[in-house]
């Protein structure tokens, strides 16, 4: 169990994070806008169930192997990065809405699940973060330092899905009412695909410094 006053400062410096725009929640908001609020508070749960590999990762020493390891972090590195790719050139190339129906045709939530846990899972600047962040919250006088560890990983978890679930709750809301107009029913095709093709790129150019 950590220090109470550690764990506090743990839950303050977290919320101040969380509540910083990164990736996770570029890629949250664009899901929202694209889809509606279902389809962002899934990619929520994708998302933080790719937060629990990390975690566990980090407590039992893996990440530190990511981190010490160059060939390790380029292959982690790049394969996240061209699924990110993948998915803002799969989005840019959808038909356009019929005129008539303008109605974006919803992807199963099982994808967008899906989409969300692989793009978490293989974001090394997340394994990164936990090896370096998480650390400074621990006493080892307090006991085993791994479970110390998970239990801040899972409450940085906790946090996150309520931070990245009231993103997805407004940019969804936004998205139902911006939905109804036709032309932006484009932009945000273009909007959502382009986020993604520049979160991969940036994944792609992610250093270990």
């Amino acid at each position: 169990m950590p220090d109470l006053t550690l764990w506090g400062l743990f839950i303050v410096a977290s919320v101040v994070l969380l509540l910083t725009p990164g990736p996770a929640v570029l890629f949250i908001v664009a899901r929202s806008v694209e889809q509606g609020r279902a389809a962002g508070l899934v990619s929520v749960l994708g998302i933080h169930l790719g937060t629990i590999v990390h975690v566990t990762a980090a407590a039992v020493g893996l990440s530190a192997l990511l981190v010490s390891s160059s060939l390790a972090f380029a292959i982690v590195k790049y394969l996240g990065a061209a699924y990110l790719v993948w998915i803002g050139l799969r989005t840019l190339m959808a038909k356009d809405p019929d005129p008539e129906r303008p109605e974006v045709p919803a992807k199963p939530l099982r994808r967008v699940f899906r989409d969300g846990f692989v793009v978490n899972l293989f974001n090394p600047k997340t394994a990164i973060f936990f090896l370096a962040f998480l650390p400074q919250f621990v006493d080892p006088s307090r006991g085993a330092v791994h479970w110390q560890i998970l239990l801040l990983g899972l409450t940085f978890m906790g946090l996150g899905i309520m931070s990245d679930g009231m993103f997805a709750l407004v940019a969804g809301t936004a998205g139902d009412f911006l939905r109804r107009n036709g032309r932006f029913l484009r932009f945000q095709r273009w909007f959502a695909g382009t986020s993604f093709i520049g979160l991969g790129i940036t994944a792609a150019l992610a250093t270990r410094k």
